[in-house]
């Protein structure tokens, strides 16, 4: 019988074992994360460098100014309208589609003919350029030749055409109501897959004991969907946030700066407004801050939910 001693891996080589595991997968992730260090990362620590620089009308940075261009962006006298103007875009256009698309999503949830065709239909708004769209409604709610007020004039809605794009009280409110039409379809099929996710014998079992249609989507449709519901608004949020075509095609801010978000104002901070680059830099770093905590925030709901389900099963 030998007598020869097991040799015990020391911690060092465990630790070192471990470290090449972890390095194996690397020769297959390196393409994608060159793509992301290069479109991503790059640009965005350019962005911060030049928020914090002098940048003259030619584009040269001239020097380091630390914090000066965000002590500009806060002086500005435009900022609270187009803070103001940015959060009614963001909560009005998402919070009106998912109003709707949890009532499309219900509807294209059941069977009748031609579900298919509709399903079809819904995804034309999404599959569409935006650049197009936004160009289409222009023209429709053009005063002189748009189809909108005639259309209008005749149901008896409207007594006289309307500028709808050239007046500061109805402007904001008709990019809206496009910055709508267009989020529809991807709210749509978000909800619309957490809606067939639910089990269907969970209806049956509610139908059994009598469950009314309003207390069967109370405690069963809603609470299930409740996952989905918050990917679609945060979703959501992120594109609405960072529009951009529907915004400037159809105003371009104007009349004045009455439409004006955060996203069209960096465009024209940074190509109309004297060629402030460097103000324009510092706006787009407080947008990205803004953007990470909603995704920061929703990424916290997910961990506490998930924990939540684990304690409970």
């Amino acid at each position: 019988m030998s007598t020869e001693p097991i040799a015990v891996p020391s911690r060092r080589s465990n630790r070192r074992s471990k470290w090449r595991r972890s390095l194996e997968p690397l020769p297959w992730l390196a393409p994608s994360l060159l793509l992301i260090a290069a479109v991503v990362v790059y640009p965005v620590i350019e962005m911060v460098r030049t928020s914090l620089s002098n940048v003259n009308i030619s584009g040269l940075t001239t020097g380091w100014v630390g914090l000066r261009n965000y002590g500009f962006v806060f002086e500005e006298p435009d900022l609270p309208r187009i803070l103001r103007n940015t959060g009614v875009w963001v909560v009005g256009v998402v919070g009106l589609t998912v109003l709707i698309s949890l009532s499309v999503a219900q509807l294209l949830n059941e069977s009748f003919p031609g579900r298919k065709v509709v399903r079809w239909a819904l995804i034309v708004p999404w599959a569409a350029s935006l650049v197009m769209t936004a160009s289409v409604w222009r023209w429709m709610l053009n005063y002189d030749y748009g189809i909108v007020n005639p259309v209008l004039q005749a149901l008896g809605l409207i007594d006289a055409p309307r500028d709808w794009l050239g007046d500061p009280g109805t402007s904001f409110y008709a990019m809206m109501f496009v910055g709508v039409i267009v989020s529809i379809p991807f709210t749509t099929y978000v909800l619309l897959a957490g809606l067939q996710g639910i089990p269907r014998e969970l209806y049956d079992a509610a139908r059994v004991d009598g469950g009314t249609a309003w207390s069967t989507y109370r405690h069963i449709t809603f609470p299930l969907l409740r996952p989905a519901l918050v990917v679609g608004m945060v979703l959501n949020a992120i594109y609405v946030f960072n529009s951009f075509p529907i915004i400037w095609i159809m105003t371009q801010g104007g009349p004045g700066n009455s439409t004006d978000t955060t996203a069209t104002w960096v465009y024209k901070l940074a190509f109309k407004s004297d060629h402030r680059i460097d103000e324009a830099a510092a706006v787009s770093v407080l947008n990205v801050i803004v953007l990470l905590v909603i995704v920061l925030g929703y990424l916290r709901w997910l961990t506490r939910r998930e924990r939540s389900a684990e304690a409970s099963s």
